[in-house]
């Protein structure tokens, strides 16, 4: 079966997040002065060929562990659907 899993790394709360910082600073000049706390990450779309639900979440987590998030300065949520 094929799987289609969705991604999101982001830092921890607890660490700077300068790229956000930025973001949020510049919200003020355009006239967005409400608009605060931006925190930056990334997301990941991938395909997954495996014989079940189950393999295929295996298969992400241990990717997501090992290679697309730093578990010292990141953490990651994701979903997976059938394809």
């Amino acid at each position: 079966m094929k799987f289609v899993a969705e991604i999101d790394v982001m830092p921890h709360k607890a660490l700077l997040d300068p790229q956000g910082k930025a973001v949020t600073g510049s919200m003020t000049n355009l006239g967005l002065p409400t608009i605060g706390n931006v925190r930056i990450g990334k997301h990941v779309q991938l395909e997954v060929e495996a014989p079940s639900e189950e393999a295929a979440r295996e298969m992400v987590d241990k990717a997501c562990r090992e290679l697309l998030a730093n578990p010292i300065m990141e953490s990651f949520s994701y979903s997976i659907s059938a394809q």
